[in-house]
């Protein structure tokens, strides 16, 4: 990081959106922790992209709220800064309708969602798919490295050829998980694999 960069994050005023964000403490995840986690999480895998946007940053801090806390006053978080109000309009692109299946919501973000929202979702997902090494649910694991692979490796051509290398990476590595798995449950594991060491 350039000081240039480090002088313009020096004057973001990222904690009233943590803040914001602890509400999400409560909502527990699949693979464990809570969604507040997740967008620290996510907020870190867009620094170590490079993506320094204030907007996006605040943005990535509370991305899942409106979704995951329907009863959310969304004028808490409209008062909190001068970017508020593009900062909400950001969590809004990347939240999903009432009624709006997955891959619609995904098709619609690849198609009119702004640059920052298809950055902020492909880092979302690359978040969400770390989590899948500690999910045991097989079907959902299949079915959310197939989703990846459809719907979000075309958001992430567009925005990073790095980030839809880790993207690929972890749909090999995930896939390697569900056939290590399956392998392990129906007995048939080569116990001479060295895949985990």
């Amino acid at each position: 990081m350039t000081i240039e960069q480090m002088l313009h994050m020096s004057g973001m005023h990222l904690v009233p959106y943590i803040q914001v964000a602890t509400y999400l403490i409560g909502k527990s995840r699949e693979a464990g922790g809570n969604m507040f986690r997740h967008q620290l999480d996510t907020m870190a895998i867009l620094i170590d992209y490079g993506y320094i946007d204030s907007v996006l940053l605040k943005a990535s801090l509370v991305h899942d709220i409106l979704e995951d806390i329907p009863e959310f006053n969304h004028n808490t978080l409209l008062c909190i800064d001068a970017e508020a109000h593009a900062v909400y309009n950001l969590v809004q692109e990347v939240t999903r309708r009432k009624g709006e299946s997955k891959v619609d919501f995904l098709t619609r973000i690849k198609e009119t969602g702004s640059h920052s929202a298809k950055v902020l979702k492909v880092a979302d997902r690359i978040s969400n798919m770390i989590s899948l090494g500690f999910l045991n649910n097989l079907e959902f694991v299949e079915r959310y490295i197939n989703e990846t692979e459809q719907h979000v490796i075309p958001i992430a051509a567009e925005v990073s050829q790095y980030m839809i290398r880790e993207l690929g990476d972890l749909i090999i590595s995930r896939r390697r998980y569900l056939e290590d798995f399956n392998n392990f449950r129906s007995g048939t594991e080569n116990i001479n694999s060295d895949r985990f060491i």
